[in-house]
C-alpha cells in the first residue's frame, strides 16, 4: 500500500491524458512541475503557468516568424528556463552561436533530462541576467520571469542601457510579457521606457503575451 501511494503522489494522471512526471521546489522558481499531454507534449510549469515547452514553445515559434534577419550569428538569451527558446533559434538559425544565462540551476537540469536542452549546444552560465556576459550579439531574447513576476530591475534605465551596448548595430532584441489581467499595465508602462531607448518599437501580440521587437 505504502509503495503504491508514493507512486500515485510521483505520478499524478489527469483528465484529458495529463500527467505529472515530476514535481521539485526551487529557491528561485519555487513550486515546478515537469507535465506531460497527449496534446502539448512535455512542458514545464513554475506555480502553475508554463515557462518551457508546450504552448510557449507556439508562442515563440509565432514570434520568430516575425524575425527577418537572416544574418544572426550570435544569440543571447536571458532566462534560458528548460531551452525551449533555444531550440527555435538553433532549428531557425543552425550555425549561430547561443549563449543563455539561467539564474535557477534546477531548470536547466530539467531541460537537460525532459526538454533535450542539450542538443541546442548553448554555452550556459548559471548567473543572474542583470549582469550580462561579455560580446557583441545580433538577437537578444528577454524572457525573465519568477512564475507570473517580471522582476523590476530588467525594467530600469541601467540594464537597458547595458543592453544596447551588446547588441550588434543591426541587431535586435526581443523582450516577453504577459498581457493579461495586471500584467497589462505593467507591459504598457514597460512600452514607454522602451521607446525612450531603443529607435525602433514593433509590437507582437501571441496569445496572452506581448512581445517588443527592438532596434537600436
Amino acid at each position: 500500500m505504502k509503495l503504491r501511494m508514493n507512486l500515485l503522489k510521483k505520478i499524478k494522471i489527469k483528465m484529458f491524458g495529463t500527467k505529472i512526471l515530476e514535481e521539485r521546489h526551487s529557491k528561485y522558481n519555487k513550486d515546478i512541475k515537469i507535465v506531460k499531454s497527449l496534446g502539448l507534449g512535455t512542458y514545464i510549469q513554475v506555480n502553475g503557468l508554463t515557462q518551457s515547452g508546450g504552448i510557449v514553445e507556439s508562442i515563440w515559434k509565432s514570434t520568430f516568424k516575425k524575425i527577418n534577419n537572416k544574418d544572426i550569428k550570435n544569440c543571447l538569451i536571458l532566462g534560458l528556463g528548460g531551452g525551449t527558446v533555444a531550440k527555435l533559434i538553433r532549428k531557425k538559425y543552425p550555425k549561430a552561436k547561443i549563449a543563455g544565462i539561467e539564474i535557477d540551476p534546477l531548470m536547466v537540469q530539467l531541460g537537460n533530462v525532459y526538454l533535450e536542452l542539450k542538443k541546442s549546444k548553448v554555452d550556459i552560465k548559471i548567473q543572474d541576467a542583470f549582469k550580462l556576459t561579455k560580446g557583441i550579439f545580433d538577437l537578444i531574447i528577454v524572457d525573465i520571469y519568477c512564475g507570473n513576476k517580471y522582476p523590476k530591475k530588467f525594467e530600469n534605465e541601467k540594464f537597458l542601457d547595458n543592453i544596447k551596448k551588446i547588441l550588434s548595430n543591426n541587431g535586435l532584441v526581443v523582450f516577453n510579457r504577459l498581457f493579461y489581467k495586471d500584467n497589462k499595465k505593467d507591459a504598457l508602462n514597460f512600452e514607454r521606457k522602451l521607446k525612450q531607448n531603443f529607435k525602433k518599437v514593433d509590437f507582437f501580440y501571441p496569445l496572452s503575451n506581448l512581445m517588443f521587437i527592438c532596434r537600436k
